[in-house]
């Protein structure tokens, strides 16, 4: 298996990625928990320590998505269907996160140092196995590593930064549920691609 595209940026893939990681991550539990934490903290030291966290786990699913990618091409598409069609359900008959905005902990938090630590591990602890852990890792299975690590950090980060910049606009103001939805029927269409991919590529 050549290394090249794995180390190639694709424009179409980080797109992807992009617009993908990003419908799933605004209605998650960690948009909350950002939004949390900037109400208490000084939101750009928070930004800071959420974006490292997004970054470590981007660079673990991306691992777990090259591994993937060395099963046989069939397989690959199949597992692909699979963790689509598990996403698009997840989105699309889950719950929102409006409740659980209370990760970052009540109590106010000063300092560079202090302030990072706190928001990296409320990231890193409630993202393992989370659905846009899952879809990044699904995403490079078939794409570019490089451009699904560049597009999923992307989204994950706009996202915190938008939740520390404008989450109570967006929590009173953009229903979730409609966020979820789009997000949902993406990863629907991109479960039935890849399954028809099977039988006809």
């Amino acid at each position: 298996m050549s290394l090249a595209p794995l180390a190639s940026f694709d424009p179409l893939a980080i797109i992807t990625a992009f617009g993908l990681i990003f419908l799933a991550e605004l209605p998650d539990k960690t948009m909350f928990a950002s939004l949390a934490m900037g109400t208490r903290m000084r939101p750009l030291y928070v930004w800071f320590g959420t974006s490292t966290a997004f970054v470590v786990h981007v660079a673990i699913a991306v691992g777990a998505g090259s591994l993937i990618g060395l099963l046989p091409d069939w397989t690959v598409k199949a597992v692909s269907a699979a963790l689509f069609a598990f996403g698009a359900f997840m989105l699309l008959h889950g719950e929102g996160d409006d409740e659980e905005a209370d990760a970052g902990g009540s109590r106010t938090v000063a300092g560079f140092w202090p302030v990072y630590t706190t928001a990296f591990m409320a990231v890193f602890i409630s993202e393992w196995g989370d659905l846009t852990q899952i879809t990044t890792a699904n995403l490079a299975a078939t794409n570019g590593i490089a451009s699904v690590a560049v597009g999923s950090a992307a989204a994950l980060m706009s996202v915190s930064a938008l939740a520390l910049l404008a989450g109570r606009f967006i929590a009173k103001r953009v229903p979730l549920k409609t966020v979820q939805r789009i997000g949902g029927l993406c990863m629907l269409g991109l479960a039935v691609w890849s399954a028809v991919e099977i039988f006809t590529g």
